[in-house]
């Protein structure tokens, strides 16, 4: 049996037939610096609670997977310095080992699907990266998002990817691609990309009747929801291109791979836009759980 361990929080709202939104930790750990990143857990989750959802950020705490964490649980998740960022292929043996990590968008499927939660709320996802015809770096997201039933809302993909690339595996691997009331792919910090979304939707209802649809036809997998950043916080294509593209150079130079590279870029590019990156972050993840919320609630209530 999976050690699984449910704050009071959510097993309140199991029992009370409410609807609850997935949060990844792994903002917490590696994607903002301290004590941002403790702030922002906090105010994601009041904004679940604020659109009628229960939120339930999901960790692993020495080899057991929690889901929902309290404040103490999130400060000292916060701080630590120790902690893994997991994944598909590391999830299950860090578990074993008994120690703590915190969930990408990949592990955190698989643990919501387990707790039997819905809906997922991140900032964005990871993709296929740039030069991944010479490295064959590729994130589990994807193959996550294809085989596990969790729809995940998004600000689209880390613009540092090659989005071409990115929209064409989720196309191969069966995704749908829904833009929340757009027809363009957004790039997370950027309302567009520049590249079209295969699907649009007006509603959390129609989303709400996807996921049931797509379950009922068993068809396995699960949804990626685009909402692009709120307008006032966006950084513009033409502004933040060059920015990543120093930040992929200076990688490159660093010989910085595998899961150590977005923590890095991300970093580059906070310094490079002052502090510009991080206030739309925090914007856009807000924006996502915002919508997650409607979409549980729609699930729950259809």
């Amino acid at each position: 049996m999976v050690p699984i361990i449910k704050s009071p929080a959510v097993l309140a709202a199991e029992q009370a037939n409410l609807p609850l939104v997935a949060l990844e930790s792994t903002i917490v750990t590696h994607g903002l610096p301290w004590p941002r990143n403790l702030e922002t857990a906090l105010l994601v989750e009041e904004t679940v609670r604020a659109a009628g959802a229960i939120p339930a950020t999901i960790a692993v705490l020495r080899g057991q997977i929690h889901i929902g964490l309290d404040a103490e649980q999130l400060e000292a998740l916060a701080q630590a310095t120790d902690v893994y960022k997991l994944s598909r292929g590391d999830l299950a043996a860090r578990m074993a080992m008994g120690q703590d990590g915190s969930t990408t968008v990949a592990a955190t499927m698989i643990c919501a699907r387990l707790a039997g939660i819905e809906v997922f709320a991140t900032g964005g996802i990871g993709g296929v990266h740039r030069g991944a015809e010479a490295s064959f770096d590729i994130s589990a997201d994807l193959d996550e998002l294809a085989q596990t039933p969790v729809t995940v809302v998004s600000a689209g993909a880390k613009a540092i990817l090659d989005l071409p690339k990115t929209l064409e595996a989720l196309e191969t691997r069966g995704v749908p691609v829904i833009g929340w009331q757009t027809d363009a792919f957004p790039a997370f910090w950027s309302r567009a990309s520049g590249l079209d979304c295969p699907l649009r939707m007006e509603s959390p209802e129609e989303i709400a009747r996807a996921h049931r649809l797509r379950a009922r036809l068993d068809v396995p997998g699960g949804q990626l929801v685009a909402n692009p950043i709120p307008a006032e916080y966006e950084i513009p294509r033409d502004v933040i291109g060059p920015v990543v593209d120093a930040a992929l150079q200076a990688a490159d130079a660093a010989g910085i791979t595998g899961k150590a590279v977005t923590p890095f870029l991300l970093e580059r590019v906070l310094e490079a836009t002052e502090g510009r990156s991080l206030e739309a972050n925090i914007a856009l993840v807000q924006n996502n759980a915002r919508l997650a919320a409607r979409i549980a609630a729609a699930l729950t209530s259809g």
